[in-house]
């Protein structure tokens, strides 16, 4: 604790920035330090946040007393040593996506989580989009009638620039399209559609300089019985869109994102009333839908938000590391279909 409040803390100031400005946007917790091997960009950090502390050593950061939590914002590879570190040395953890590139990673946290008894949450801010919580509660009443097929595509585009670090390796990415782009929409099918039966693929390099694929395509069949496409690229330029489209006996709900583009569930009162008023409230996307409800957050802080009221209210973060296992399975399921040809059935 810091001043009263839960003291925060970063490492690793790539994405790790949004996970700065969340909390010291946030007035339930003090952002008390940041870790990176850059100290520019520490500098950059503690010029905006005065007070806050840099350090150049993970180690002598988690030594310090007034941090109750840690971001780990790191290459993904990273992520299950420096979660378990964190978690022995007193603090909780929220890992971004994907929690670590492979299944027995990351189960070191949840092991670490279950030893050590401190929290650990998963980022896959996506779930709080503002579409997503009448998507999820349409699906769960079974609105929807019997889900027949989902269709998702994360088509975006990067750059050669954006792979001259440790983007697109195997060894610390853990993939390419798939596992850094497009897992937070793998999380968002398994969410809507339940367990995986099976996965089909093919994958390849199109446009990149790259060790791993810039282009996946799949097909996944669901324990209900429903089945799913799955593309993912960062060859689509100059980056079109993210589709999430649900089909079933009841009704079709499609989004681009965190955009609403069609809503037609057959067991409305008035199907192009109810439409016209969805589309209303979330066509406009995240950015709207906040203007109109001010209480509404999203993106990042929706979850830096959730990970401290879970420390404060002692409770589970909205996603934990059994959970969000469950995208990275997906995702190496599709690689090792792509890579042998064969279907991968899980149990």
């Amino acid at each position: 604790m810091k001043n009263g409040k839960i003291g925060y803390a970063v490492v690793g100031l790539g994405i790790g920035k949004a996970h700065v400005d969340a909390a010291a946007a946030s007035d339930k917790c003090e952002l008390v330090a940041v870790c990176d091997l850059i100290q520019e960009k520490m500098d950059k950090v503690a010029e905006r946040y005065p007070g806050t502390l840099t350090y150049l050593e993970f180690d002598e950061m988690i030594k310090n007393p007034d941090i109750d939590i840690v971001s780990i914002c790191l290459p993904s590879a990273m992520h299950a040593e420096f979660a378990v570190k964190a978690m022995e040395a007193g603090k909780n953890v929220l890992v971004e996506k994907p929690i670590d590139i492979t299944v027995d990673a990351a189960l070191k946290i949840e092991e670490a989580r279950v030893r050590t008894s401190m929290k650990a949450g998963v980022i896959h801010q996506n779930r709080n989009n503002a579409v997503m919580k009448p998507i999820k509660e349409a699906v769960d009443a079974g609105r929807l009638g019997k889900l027949v097929l989902g269709t998702f595509a994360v088509k975006w585009y990067r750059d050669q620039h954006y792979y001259e670090g440790w983007h697109g390796t195997w060894g610390m990415d853990g993939g390419g399209s798939l596992m850094n782009q497009a897992v937070h929409t793998v999380d968002l099918m398994q969410w809507l559609m339940g367990d995986v039966v099976s996965v089909h693929s093919t994958m390849g390099i199109y446009n990149h300089d790259i060790e791993t694929e810039d282009m996946t395509a799949s097909v996944i069949t669901f324990k209900s019985g429903a089945a799913a496409t799955f593309v993912s690229t960062t060859c689509a330029y100059p980056g079109i869109s993210t589709d999430i489209q649900l089909y079933g006996t009841g009704g079709t709900i499609e989004a681009d994102a965190d955009v609403l583009k069609r809503w037609k569930l057959r067991d409305a009162d008035d199907e192009d009333e109810e439409e016209e008023d969805m589309l209303e409230k979330y066509g406009g996307g995240n950015r709207i839908a906040e203007k109109k409800d001010p209480m509404l957050v999203t993106g990042h802080a929706s979850m830096v938000e959730d990970m401290l009221d879970a420390v404060i209210n002692d409770r589970d973060p909205q996603i934990l590391p059994l959970e969000a296992i469950k995208s990275v399975r997906i995702v190496n399921a599709v690689y090792e279909s792509a890579r042998t040809g064969k279907t991968i059935y899980f149990d």
